[in-house]
């Protein structure tokens, strides 16, 4: 199995540095993801166009395995729509793998059994209709309103007993690439579709979307296609690290797994531990790394 990244540099200079303390912090957690996982998974890939090529290759010194500049193709992109650089990545993957996002830590390997699954991703997540950022009545609304278009998929999605299901894709993969490429492409023609350009232009929290574009379309694609009769893809289901937001708190240590998800990020406290840890584990790319910051070379 392949580990593989990406980065989509265009939200970054929009001044999206998803949500971490400072800069330092963002690029520190490309050092501790990179340098933990690969020491489990030999093959390396990193999908992403030039300035982010730039800023990991060039400017932090990572040594992947291998570097696509797949997102150049999103130049002319709105930076809001952040998740799409993913779903690329996604798309073009034709071996398996588990992509990681850059604030996971993978302290130990992933248990065999997932790495042998279909599709996997770190855990469900279960949500209130309407609650968080999963708001699918909205974007139907305007989808409708604007003359938009929505994949069949999407559209026939619903809540059992009032409740959302979509997936935590802090890791997602697996080796059924077939199936995957089929959800990443569909998801990308939902974005990219000319009909919708209105649509997402009318959008107030565009960026917040876009959770739902990556994790509740890929729910809905395996609801959709699991079980229907002439479906490529009718055996096809789910298959998680953890089982729920509940037994990750619980259990990630033990994994030797670490995803700082959210508010974590700019946590001072976890920020400071994160930079210890990179200076006494990865001294060289430390050095490297501040020393580029304070040179502004990257």
């Amino acid at each position: 199995m392949r580990a593989v990244w990406s980065l989509w540099s265009k939200p970054l200079a929009n001044g999206n540095h998803p949500g971490w303390y400072t800069d330092r912090h963002h690029l520190l957690s490309w050092i501790l993801s990179f340098e933990l996982a690969r020491r489990h998974y030999q093959e390396t890939v990193l999908i992403t166009d030039d300035c982010g090529a730039a800023l990991l290759v060039d400017g932090l010194g990572l040594e992947f395995g291998s570097v696509s500049l797949e997102l150049n193709a999103l130049a002319d992109h709105d930076p809001n729509l952040w998740a799409i650089g993913k779903l690329y990545a996604y798309e073009c993957q034709r071996a398996p793998f588990v992509h990681i996002d850059n604030d996971v830590f993978l302290w130990e390997r992933l248990p065999p059994e997932l790495e042998r699954a279909s599709v996997i991703a770190q855990s469900p997540e279960y949500v209130p209709y309407g609650g968080g950022f999963y708001r699918p009545e909205s974007i139907e609304y305007a989808i409708h309103r604007h003359g938009g278009w929505m994949p069949e998929t999407f559209e026939s999605y619903m809540p059992i007993s009032g409740i959302i299901k979509a997936e935590n894709c802090g890791i997602m993969g697996g080796c059924r690439t077939d199936f995957i490429r089929h959800y990443a492409s569909e998801t990308i023609r939902f974005i990219e579709h000319p009909d919708n350009h209105a649509v997402w232009r009318s959008r107030p929290q565009l960026d917040q979307d876009m959770v739902l574009f990556e994790q509740l379309m890929l729910s809905a694609c395996v609801a959709f296609h699991h079980g229907r009769p002439g479906s490529p893809y009718a055996d096809i289901s789910m298959s998680y690290l953890f089982s729920g937001h509940e037994d990750a708190l619980e259990r990630a240590d033990a994994c030797g797994y670490t995803h700082m998800l959210a508010s974590a990020k700019r946590d001072p406290d976890l920020a400071a531990h994160l930079e210890r840890t990179v200076s006494q584990l990865y001294p060289q790319s430390y050095l490297r790394c501040i020393e580029n910051l304070a040179a502004r070379t990257i």
